[in-house]
């Protein structure tokens, strides 16, 4: 699963031609997550909440980013990067 993003020790990454809806990972300190990017839902798993918080202040910067990868994997492109939380 090819990573997008990473930042105070989270990972995101996004699936090749994942199930809809659009959804991202999340990894964190051994914590697994996956979120919805239109509602920044998290669809399952569990992230401590200073992490969550970090995941939903950065998903919220980047919603349209997280789209145009969500495209982007859905048709096994390379996926771009998206900047960080800084």
């Amino acid at each position: 699963m090819p990573e997008i993003s990473r930042f105070y020790g989270i990972i995101i990454r996004m699936f090749y031609n994942d199930h809809a809806p659009p959804h991202f990972h999340v990894e964190y300190a051994g914590d697994r997550a996956a979120i919805t990017i239109q509602t920044l839902a998290v669809m399952e798993g569990r992230l401590p909440p200073r992490a969550m918080g970090l995941v939903m202040e950065w998903a919220a910067q980047h919603q349209a980013d997280l789209l145009r990868v969500w495209e982007q994997a859905r048709q096994t492109q390379p996926l771009d990067h998206v900047e960080p939380l800084v």
